[in-house]
């Protein structure tokens, strides 16, 4: 409870506790370690300069990297799906582009929809800038290949300036549903465990709303994300444990008019 209690003010003040905490620790070692450095340097060139310094003290007890939690998961999960079925074009709306967009990007180009501005050049990505609650400028049935990741659960809180409407999520639900082609792939990820809207971060589901949000498509796979970071595949999501704030994978299709 404190941990939580903790991330949260951090987001609402940027102050962090912890950081602060573990950056005084090792500011001695910083010190021994620069003063060994200026000891043992014979570079002019790179010599210490205090005008010049930038200490880095929350490191040193860091892993290699990351390898858990909802987006590392998500975003391979989703990639990989998309990789194998190889669809000729993909839309996604509103997941990371330095994550999920990224993975796609390797292997075939990619149109994003986000309500939020994006300046790029990159090769293969179209963006367009709209809202997506209604998907008003997609045909019924228009696309093979959808997806959008931890991006539902903040439609209608006015966090990215959207206009608050507690129906906008599953409004966006449903759209996704009407586009999306016969026997095309609907790739779909929020936060789900103990049902709840944690105002204006986001809302986190239960799986059974969200499986009745999309009972006019059917469930093809669910994996989720556990409350430790763990992915477990191919789940049933009527029997996942009690969770306070996992992440469902839903992979949705369409079957024939």
């Amino acid at each position: 409870m404190l941990n939580s209690l903790l991330d949260k003010q951090a987001h609402v003040t940027g102050f962090q506790p912890r950081v602060l905490i573990r950056s005084l620790r090792n500011l001695p070692i910083y010190f021994r370690d620069l003063r060994r450095y200026r000891k043992l340097n014979g570079l002019p060139s790179l010599r210490f300069r205090l005008r010049d310094a930038f200490p880095i003290l929350t490191d040193m007890a860091d892993s290699a990297g990351v390898t858990g939690g909802h987006y590392f998961h998500q975003d391979l999960w989703a990639a990989r799906k998309i990789f194998s079925r190889r669809p000729a074009q993909h839309l996604d709306i509103g997941s990371r582009t330095d994550g999920f967009i990224a993975h796609i990007l390797t292997f075939m180009p990619v149109t994003v929809v986000d309500i939020r501005p994006l300046k790029s050049n990159i090769p293969g990505l179209t963006f367009l800038q709209d809202d997506a609650s209604e998907l008003a400028n997609l045909a019924d049935g228009s696309i093979d290949s959808l997806s959008t990741l931890h991006a539902a659960e903040h439609f209608g809180l006015g966090r990215y300036t959207d206009p608050v409407d507690p129906h906008s999520c599953f409004r966006f639900m449903a759209a996704l549903a009407r586009v999306l082609a016969p026997a095309g792939r609907l790739y779909f990820s929020v936060p789900v465990g103990r049902e709840r809207l944690e105002f204006n971060a986001h809302r986190v589901f239960a799986p059974e709303t969200i499986l009745r949000a999309f009972a006019t498509l059917d469930l093809v796979s669910f994996s989720f994300v556990a409350d430790d970071g763990s992915l477990h595949e191919n789940a049933d999501p009527r029997s996942m444990p009690a969770s306070e704030m996992a992440c469902g994978l839903f992979e949705f299709t369409k079957g024939a008019p």
